[in-house]
């Protein structure tokens, strides 16, 4: 029988957290742009191909959003999203790579290699060539496309790169995570390099501006320089807010009630980011774009719950398949929305912006067959039902076997011992180890998460491999149904026996010591030779050891230095 304790905190009030505001017009980081005639006026219809800017933040918690109820300040997402259309049933994949790979390509890890974990930075892998991917779709369509942000969807060559990809300009990070001043990535000891790049060329002279409000000058940038009659995509992939937890000073002074160290710096940059998405919706409008513009908004994965994010009252955190690491927060914000100021329950899957941007776009859908999203704009405008009814959140045959899972637990059909996730209609299955399965109310106290009392926890399941809720029902996942609804359950297997006939084989290759940053000139890039990559691509086998020296590199002594100093002083921030 489950046991659940929770202390410190009643249910009523951890839900009754309220969210502080400001005026919606108060200066940012950009001058104010007043509201023109034009502005006021009714949308216009489709007459010509919108404008799209799809914002992807890194890390943030389903909680951490004011509409949400958290404490944390985010007006102007509450107020984007109050004039469009919150998506409440919205999902994403539970970490970095996955969400990035299915909304470049409208596929599932499975249909395109990538099924297991991320893509780190010195392995020989990239989001497949073979891969049409949605701003190459775009560009066919007309449009000028720009990048600003992280990729993380591989560089070991340079047709990985994004501008190789589908994007005109970049300018971001290629790995998963940088220090947001330096730009410096650590991936392991002694293993760093800076992670800034102009196009595929190292951006060495934009050290020392911190990242949020760097993309976000450089989307102003990109909107003033190009013409409004003309149609644009620029997908904003914040680093916010993913570790290190660094903000300007100024914002977490706003936040210095907060008791938790570590809930307070990210409360900070989750505003700063959502002053950058205000600055972003002004040059819109300041140069043109807004009225015939449609904005997205999306998480990539849930929240990491011990880096200050929280995703209360949902189950898990990121990195897991509970709800709490892949329901996102999710929002549409157009003037050319049907059915605007409203919040649907249409099950949306983040592949679903492939064929959805690319039919706003007019664009031709008919050579990329297969794509496992749809075309949901008639479900967020129209407010009509959603042409998706199933999910499949993840097959991964290489993660660690729950210890207690069998082919006999699974009816002979599914090995229960690997991890997979699915969710058809209002069911949704989970086999193997879905990862940590505590709720955790928001980081309060002082010393959370040292405080065990702060967490509901589930006492027994430990020897379990198969779990089987009602989501609709029941969206907290507290009430498992697996032992009542065995026909469910079998049901539920048979369409992963279906999808897992239809995955490829894992790309999952051996780290290669030639990725060094060392070998590089002190940062991250590409580092493959064409006629290295032939032997090894795609397939999971060991890549061949450098047979060249290790080049001198005169700064790397002293970059160490400064990373060093860095660190010490980024330890003392406040």
């Amino acid at each position: 029988m489950a046991v659940y304790a929770l202390t410190g905190f009643s249910l009523v009030s951890l839900l009754s957290f309220g969210y502080l505001s400001w005026d919606w017009m108060k200066p940012g980081l950009v001058a104010d742009v007043a509201t023109s005639p034009m502005e006021k006026s009714l949308p216009p219809s489709f007459t010509r191909p919108p404008h799209i800017i799809f914002i992807l933040t890194d890390d943030q918690g389903y909680h951490d959003v004011g509409y949400h109820g958290s404490d944390i300040q985010t007006p102007t997402l509450d107020r984007l999203a109050a004039e469009g259309v919150k998506l409440e049933n919205y999902y994403i994949q539970p970490i970095c790579t996955p969400s990035r790979s299915q909304l470049i390509t409208g596929r599932y890890q499975i249909h395109t290699g990538l099924q297991h974990s991320i893509i780190r930075p010195r392995q020989p892998n990239c989001l497949p060539l073979d891969q049409v991917t949605l701003p190459q779709k775009l560009q066919e369509a007309g449009y000028s496309t720009h990048m600003v942000g992280k990729w993380h969807l591989g560089f070991y060559k340079k047709e990985c790169l994004p501008t190789r990809r589908g994007f005109d300009t970049f300018l971001g990070s290629l790995t998963g995570n940088v220090d947001y001043y330096t730009y410096d990535n650590c991936d392991g000891p002694g293993v760093c390099g800076y992670d800034l790049h102009e196009g595929e060329n190292v951006a060495w002279d934009q050290s020392g501006k911190y990242s949020t409000f760097l993309y976000a000058q450089r989307v102003s940038k990109i909107l003033a320089s190009h013409s409004p009659k003309e149609p644009i995509f620029i997908y904003v992939a914040f680093q916010a807010v993913h570790t290190p937890l660094q903000s300007p000073k100024e914002y977490i002074y706003r936040y210095r009630s907060m008791g938790n160290v570590a809930r307070r710096k990210y409360a900070a940059m989750v505003t700063c980011m959502d002053e950058a998405v205000k600055n972003i919706t002004w040059a819109l409008k300041k140069y043109g774009y807004y009225d015939n513009s449609v904005i997205v908004f999306s998480t990539d994965n849930g929240g990491q719950t011990f880096s200050g994010g929280s995703n209360w009252p949902l189950r898990g955190r990121k990195g897991t398949y509970w709800e709490g690491g892949v329901r996102g927060i999710g929002f549409v914000h157009s003037p050319l929305i049907k059915r605007k100021r409203r919040t649907s329950w249409a099950l949306v899957h983040i592949t679903d912006w492939y064929p959805t941007l690319v039919s706003l776009a007019r664009g031709n859908l008919s050579n990329v067959p297969g794509l496992d999203g749809y075309n949901v704009w008639p479900a967020i405008s129209e407010g009509k039902e959603s042409p998706r009814t199933e999910i499949l959140h993840n097959i991964d045959p290489l993660y660690n076997h729950a210890k207690y899972g069998s082919l006999e637990d699974g009816f002979g059909i599914w090995n229960t011992a690997v991890q997979a996730s699915i969710r058809v209609g209002e069911w949704k299955l989970l086999t193997g180890d879905p990862g940590y399965s505590d709720w955790i109310p928001p980081q309060t106290l002082t010393n959370f998460p040292g405080s065990w009392w702060n967490l509901e926890r589930l006492t027994d399941g430990l020897r379990k491999s198969v779990w089987l809720f009602n989501i609709t029902a029941d969206p907290y996942e507290r009430y498992d149904l697996s032992e009542q609804r065995p026909d469910i359950v079998r049901a539920l297997l048979t369409r992963l026996v279906h999808y897992n006939r239809t995955a490829i084989p894992v790309r999952y290759p051996a780290e290669n010591p030639r990725a060094h940053p060392d070998f590089n000139g002190g940062a991250w890039g590409p580092w493959a030779s064409e006629d290295e990559v032939e032997e090894w691509e795609g397939g999971g086998g060991e890549p061949p050891k450098s047979r060249s020296k290790k080049k001198k590199c005169k700064i790397c002594k002293l970059r160490s230095f400064f990373r060093k100093l860095n660190t010490r002083l980024m330890s003392n921030r406040i």
